[in-house]
């Protein structure tokens, strides 16, 4: 049997010491076919429990381990912890790989430590024990809990429902497959989905819920700017009811995603272009009917999907967001004909990203008005939009409002 912490720590050690994402490290390393799907959960845990494994070695170290025995620690405790596995054969396989690394002298520490490590207690205070209890970095839980109170735990804590899969045709035979339906036609979250034929095809494509809902609530026009586009899921889904979508990116490889979706799903009526969403185009100036702006943002509202949010992701980042949230926003905001609709949406949860830039833009752009879009996606009304949380919106946190051009 081939060692299950080999694979982990080979991604896992691109992430936490080289800085990659983490879909990127697991699509650039090699791994054991036949336990890939371990492998990947492994991964996906270790991140989504980094806090809360960082507790459980501070606690049990007097000085903090080296980094590559760091992350064999975490790997380890999170196959005892949350996977039931053997404790001989986690701890065997940690000390192995340590000796294999050339840390002999670190292998006896690595078997002790896993051996007889204590889980440390709750903290007394509030916002650290949320912070433990849900993984969450402590600005990340005292922020949540600021501003949602009571339900801070649960949105911090939700958990991903599955793959969500949107079909274009073809949908009846993949449906025998554990699925939730979504109130959007033609899409289901899967419990598993193996990519296969139909997927180069364009009978299906995988996108999130949240996407294809903030694509949902956009009303039908003639031309439409995605202001932000990559990688293309929302384009695609307009172009569908829009006479002519422009999509736009700022960097050269993901205009070329969103060409290469638009080409795989057959779509004909998406034009994507390499442009600064946040720098004045004169050529655009009252030329959509309506625009998209899906804002760069911090990824709040979908850490259950990408966990390693919580390792990249500081707490003076929100702020610096916010001021590119509006800035893109005032100057999309050119681009709209009279009478025409402007969109914002981010995938957070914070207000200072979401409310905060609404009200800001309300106040500096005196021709426009709100217009709350509506969605069949259970939410949470605001003065300013529609907010979407995971334990409430199947797994997804973003944020969705519009305006009128007057």
């Amino acid at each position: 049997m081939t060692n299950p912490v080999v694979d982990p720590y080979l991604i896992l050690s691109k992430v936490y010491r080289d800085g990659a994402f983490l879909k990127q490290a697991i699509a650039s390393t090699v791994v054991e076919p036949a336990n890939k799907a371990r492998t990947v959960k492994i991964c996906y845990g270790v991140l989504e429990k980094d806090v809360w494994l960082n507790a459980v070695i501070s606690a049990n170290t007097q000085k903090p381990p080296k980094p590559a025995v760091k992350i064999i620690l975490k790997i380890a405790i999170y196959m005892l912890e949350f996977m039931g596995k053997h404790d001989y054969m986690v701890v065997d396989s940690a000390v192995e790989l340590t000796k294999k690394l050339g840390k002999q002298g670190a292998a006896g520490f690595v078997n002790a430590f896993l051996r007889s490590y204590k889980l440390p207690a709750l903290p007394e205070r509030a916002d650290e024990r949320l912070a433990f209890e849900t993984s969450a970095p402590l600005w990340l839980a005292k922020r949540v809990k600021r501003s949602y109170k009571g339900e801070a735990e649960e949105i911090l804590s939700a958990k991903s429902p599955g793959i969500c899969v949107r079909f274009v045709r073809g949908a009846e035979k993949y449906l025998e497959k554990p699925h939730i339906d979504t109130p959007f036609a033609g899409v289901y979250i899967f419990e598993s989905f193996v990519r296969d034929e139909g997927y180069l095809a364009g009978d299906y494509t995988f996108q999130s819920v949240g996407s294809v809902a903030i694509a949902s609530a956009i009303s039908p026009v003639e031309r439409i700017l995605d202001a932000c586009a990559a990688p293309g899921g929302k384009s695609v889904l307009l172009a569908g009811k829009c006479g002519e979508v422009t999509s736009c990116e700022l960097h050269s490889h993901r205009v070329e995603l969103i060409k290469s979706y638009a080409q795989r799903m057959g779509v004909e009526n998406v034009r994507a272009m390499q442009a600064d969403s946040s720098v004045f185009n004169p050529e655009f100036f009252e030329k959509f009917d309506a625009v998209l702006v899906d804002a760069p943002c911090s990824g709040t509202g979908v850490i259950n999907e990408n966990p390693d949010i919580k390792l990249f992701r500081k707490e003076s980042d929100i702020s610096e967001l916010s001021a590119l949230q509006l800035k893109i926003l005032n100057n999309c905001a050119k681009y709209v004909k009279k009478g025409g609709a402007l969109y914002y949406s981010t995938c957070s949860v914070l207000p200072e990203e979401n409310d905060s830039v609404v009200r800001a833009f309300l106040e500096e752009n005196c021709g426009y008005v709100l217009s709350l879009p509506q969605s069949p996606l259970e939410h949470v009304a605001t003065k300013y939009g529609l907010r979407f949380l995971p334990h409430i919106s199947l797994g997804a946190g973003f944020f969705l409002t519009g305006f009128i051009k007057q």
